[in-house]
């Protein structure tokens, strides 16, 4: 190919640049969703960047995007995968070989990110095939296409002249067939080894079912979050661009370390221990002031303490490291797990039936009363009494407590933010939690107005939230400000002083603005 003189029009270049990124990614992608446990490369790079990100950066994002902060973030690899792409085509146009080396240093990109990858559970060889593929298939069809664009020469001239679009035409549509057939085999034929798994769980009943939910435990407004958290609705925070797949099949628990006896236990062995059924609230510590991060189920498990007799807990231990399928790590205070008077559960069931994929199907680990980020292992597969002394777990080597226990916090469900009311059916309620203690008394205040007693909803017990309502009876019109504020049964109210959610927690009074017409 000529490097100097004509050159096919720039948008040429873009686009075989783009088609053949797109359709490496596309086919190796396919690749990925055939095999059981392989990221695809996308998801690879997507993994790299969240382990590599400050700590700020993870929090803005929470905050900003929410729960669709993997999709923005897997948008953001591709987006900035395809302008590299591009310009790489069009450099091409002139300087094949400056091309070619822009996508060899993608796809080292993609073969290394692919190689560090903690969330693969497949073997390392089989985790790097997709990124070959990309390699291999973006490279090669680089290649045809720029040589599509080569300019043939003129008669009576040494300059070349018009490109072979018969031949480019072609190329374009055979790599965009590669495109649809690997989001096809994507969408259609993908397989998912824990999918088909979970199908085939048939839960026991439990040796020790939780007690009926209160006839008054839910409040009696509109627009206030149920009771009991539907499995679809229930939030999902964690770092796993794709949910990990842990078939039952082949599964294991190891409890080691700092025990007199190590145990290893079958997915069919937990079903056969003493399985008790609790209502447990769970909060994440990303969740600011008034947050969505809360969801109460009834979750079926094995106590923690139980599997941790058994296994005899060795002096001098004070943590329990739980390590996930994808390898995220969670340290957990020992004394909360073995604590009679607490609930830990070694979880294979959420609200009646297996777990769902997303929340750590097909065992997790739930406590009341502490932070996700220090007890709620999912996809859990291997759990080591330890100190914390003697490591650090994801979080905390980002600057997190190593000990967080969920702070007492009320949040104001109706109304939402402007929410409009008549004048004479101003009713608002809520949520308010204090794991471990109990709510004994929740408040409110309009505008700068005096604190005013709410009704409270029945209790559950003080491992779930507490719903409150009220009834504004001299409501006057306008524009008004509604603050919370709850009281545990030990007689403490909750702060007004706002903290962040880092190190341990957020803290403060939530507050909405409506309007009384």
């Amino acid at each position: 190919m000529q490097s100097k003189g004509r050159t096919a029009p720039w948008w040429t270049g873009v686009l075989t640049g783009v088609l053949s990124a797109a359709a490496g990614v596309a086919l190796a992608t396919g690749l990925a969703a055939l095999l059981t446990g392989v990221p695809s490369p996308i998801e690879s790079v997507g993994n790299r960047a969240i382990d590599l990100t400050p700590r700020s950066l993870k929090e803005l994002a929470i905050r900003q995007f929410g729960t669709n902060d993997k999709p923005v973030l897997i948008a953001g690899v591709a987006v900035t995968l395809l302008v590299a792409a591009g310009v790489a085509g069009w450099i091409g146009l002139r300087r094949p070989r400056v091309a070619y080396g822009i996508f060899a240093a993608l796809g080292l990109l993609a073969l290394t990110t692919a190689a560090l990858d903690r969330t693969a559970t497949a073997s390392r060889t089989l985790t790097l095939v997709p990124a070959l593929v990309t390699l291999a298939v973006s490279l090669g069809l680089l290649a045809v296409l720029l040589r599509t664009l080569e300019l043939a020469p003129r008669a009576g001239d040494d300059v070349s002249g018009s490109f072979d679009r018969r031949a480019f035409l072609r190329a374009v549509l055979g790599a965009s067939a590669g495109i649809v057939l690997g989001g096809v085999v994507t969408k259609y034929l993908g397989k998912n080894a824990a999918a088909d798994s979970r199908r085939a769980v048939r839960l026991p009943a439990a040796a020790e079912a939780a007690s009926a939910v209160p006839a008054g435990a839910q409040a009696d407004v509109d627009g206030v979050s149920r009771f009991i958290t539907s499995n679809r609705d229930f939030y999902r925070i964690d770092t796993a661009l794709r949910v990990p797949q842990v078939p039952v099949e082949g599964y294991s628990l190891r409890i080691h370390g700092m025990v007199d006896r190590e145990l290893n236990l079958s997915f069919r062995d937990l079903l056969k221990e003493r399985l008790v059924e609790r209502r447990i609230t769970l909060t994440c510590v990303s969740n600011e002031v008034g947050g969505p991060y809360v969801g109460n189920a009834t979750w079926l498990g094995v106590p923690v303490r139980d599997l941790l007799a058994r296994a005899g807990v060795q002096s001098g231990a004070d943590a329990v490291k739980t390590t996930s399928a994808d390898d995220m790590t969670i340290g957990t205070p020992l004394s909360a797990l073995t604590d009679e008077n607490r609930d830990a559960l070694i979880a294979v069931g959420m609200n009646g039936e297996p777990l769902p994929l997303a929340h750590g199907f097909p065992v997790r680990m739930v406590v009341p009363g502490l932070y996700g980020y220090v007890s709620a292992t999912k996809w859990l597969v291997d759990l080591e009494v330890t100190r914390f002394a003697d490591f650090k777990a994801y979080w905390t080597k980002r600057g997190y407590d190593a000990e967080a226990p969920i702070k007492m916090s009320s949040r104001i469900d109706v109304p939402t933010s402007f929410q409009t009311f008549p004048r004479d059916a101003v009713r608002v309620g809520g949520v308010a939690w204090a794991q471990n203690t109990g709510i004994e008394r929740v408040e409110v205040k309009v505008d700068d107005g005096a604190w005013q007693d709410v009704d409270l909803a029945d209790e559950d017990s003080v491992d779930t939230w507490r719903q409150w309502s009220w009834q504004w009876d001299d409501a006057t019109e306008g524009s008004h400000q509604l603050t919370v504020r709850a009281t545990d049964k030990n007689g403490t109210t909750q702060t007004s002083d706002r903290a962040r959610i880092a190190p341990d927690g957020s803290t403060g009074w939530h507050s909405v603005q409506f309007r009384v017409a």
